[in-house]
């Protein structure tokens, strides 16, 4: 009967503490509501610059192999030499190509000489034709198939001219070819620029880059004083790229400097293993202070042509599945999933069943359960 007693003091205990009120007379349930901060959902463009990693190459740049396979006579550069468009790298020297082109000059003069012995014989025997074609006017004096003969006879000499004419023209295009070959003895830079590498020196044997393996380069030559920013824009903000737009970057040289060039070249194009696109600024290095293959850092613009819904970084959050912001409404906390976009100057862009003037949560957190009771801090 004692212990009949106690359980049911305490049955009357927890009744009275389930009945319980607050001081503003509203259940307790209630009263416990979380109590949260909120903010607005904006809705405004994106203006913005984004830092963006680039690579800084230079405008033209080439590894001068030799057309012909030769031994290096003379380098008259190394590195570090300006040069300019034609001017004389090095000079090979191929005693081969000697030979060839004695070989072809006597080609041509027999060729030639064939020539001349066929246009004789065909000058001879065309004027025998002629002679007995005028005696066959008078009948009896020249047999008709005399006179056949001498034409036929006249008619094969001139295709003997014709073959001959066309023997002498191959012999000078041979001649002109190995004439040709020898002029690429001679190595001349392609365009102005700098020599930044040298492979080899006098006496190496070199030759094209299609030639045996691991065959190298004489020098390389690279322009300077123009240079290209290679910025790989990421997917989500190559939208609004224009052509001509000014864009600042740095350089690791010049802490704290700011350089600028134009937009001069867009891919309209995304690479499939990294998802960006490939811009290239037109950046005029006229002296010299900027190194091709240096990294830089560009402030890349980020704008929209129109307006999109912004909430403080810190409201949105996730809960390893989804990506939500949660939207206060009738006093409750309702889980909104969103995908995020840019982030600019503490805010960020979301996309999702939300509208300009909602009330999300400043600081989202996933213990904020959704379908909860909160209510409102006021300040």
């Amino acid at each position: 009967m004692k212990s009949l007693g106690l359980v049911m003091i305490g049955s009357v205990l927890l009744g009275g503490c389930s009945n319980a009120t607050s001081k503003d007379g509203a259940p307790a349930s209630i009263a416990a509501a979380q109590a949260i901060a909120v903010v607005a959902v904006e809705s405004q463009r994106l203006d913005t610059t984004l830092s963006l990693p680039a690579q800084i190459t230079p405008y033209e740049v080439v590894d001068v192999y030799p057309k012909v396979t030769g031994f290096i006579e003379t380098i008259a550069v190394d590195r570090g030499f300006h040069v300019r468009a034609g001017e004389l790298i090095a000079r090979l020297s191929a005693p081969e190509l000697l030979a060839q082109r004695s070989h072809a000059e006597a080609a041509v003069q027999s060729a030639e000489a064939q020539l001349s012995a066929a246009q004789a014989k065909f000058a001879a025997d065309h004027g025998t034709f002629l002679h007995l074609q005028t005696a066959s006017e008078t009948p009896g004096v020249v047999a008709k198939n005399d006179l056949l003969v001498a034409e036929q006879t006249a008619m094969a000499d001139r295709a003997q001219v014709d073959a001959a004419s066309k023997n002498v023209q191959a012999a000078r295009d041979s001649l002109r070819g190995v004439t040709q070959l020898e002029s690429y003895l001679d190595i001349r830079a392609p365009f102005d620029g700098y020599v930044t590498v040298r492979n080899l020196h006098p006496g190496a044997l070199v030759g094209p880059a299609s030639g045996e393996p691991g065959a190298q380069p004489i020098v390389r030559i690279e322009t300077t004083n123009r240079l290209r920013v290679v910025v790989p824009v990421p997917e989500a903000y190559a939208a609004g790229v224009k052509q001509g737009q000014q864009v600042d970057f740095t350089v690791p040289a010049y802490p704290g400097r700011r350089f600028q060039a134009p937009i001069a070249r867009i891919a309209h194009d995304i690479t499939q293993t990294t998802r960006t696109m490939q811009v290239e600024l037109d950046f005029r290095n006229a002296d010299l202070q900027v190194t091709p293959g240096s990294y830089a850092d560009a402030e890349w613009p980020i704008r929209r042509s129109y307006a999109t819904l912004f909430v403080p970084t810190s409201g949105v959050t996730t809960d390893l599945q989804r990506t939500f912001v949660i939207r206060v409404r009738d006093g409750k906390a309702e889980w909104v999933d969103v995908k995020t976009g840019v982030t600019a100057n503490g805010e960020i862009e979301v996309f999702g069943q939300l509208q300009a003037g909602d009330l999300v949560v400043r600081n989202a957190t996933d213990s904020i359960r959704d379908g909860s009771a909160v209510s409102i801090q006021h300040k």
